[in-house]
């Protein structure tokens, strides 16, 4: 079967199994998204090359492997990839600190892990993309001119 190449790319980065596999049937519930789901960022970085159109990205990434890269130097090695992914950060901390260090790394928001969690995060891909969609509009646009 072909995958749909219209299909928005979501990749989920966690280490919390449970709500890691709560969120993608939450995505997938809503929409026609490929979903791929990673524990590590060891693990997603090297699948990085498929270019996905939204990241979701945990704060701290240690809970499976304590030297294992944290959710910053994952956001990190993305930008250094391509500035131009976005990544929403999720953490369970509530802390204005995290949200500020997330947003200093280029995150493009930073989402409490809580009840609400799901909903801003449906709310800010869709700002996302539809800021990349205009974004391409504008682009092609110009290039006429």
């Amino acid at each position: 079967m072909m995958e749909n190449p219209n299909k928005i790319v979501l990749f989920l980065v966690d280490d919390d199994a449970l709500f890691l596999k709560s969120l993608e049937l939450e995505f997938l519930e809503l929409a026609d998204f490929s979903i791929r789901t990673f524990a590590t960022g060891e693990l997603f970085l090297a699948a990085l090359p498929e270019k996905p159109d939204v990241v979701i990205l945990d704060y701290n990434l240690d809970g499976i492997e304590k030297d294992a890269m944290n959710g910053i130097q994952t956001l990190d090695k993305i930008k250094e990839f391509n500035s131009d992914i976005p990544v929403i950060m999720l953490s369970s901390q509530d802390k204005i600190d995290v949200a500020v260090n997330c947003m200093h790394h280029k995150a493009v928001d930073y989402v409490v892990k809580s009840e609400t969690a799901f909903t801003r995060l449906k709310n800010i891909i869709t700002a996302v993309l539809h800021y990349q969609k205009v974004e391409k509009e504008l682009n092609w646009y110009m290039q006429k001119m």
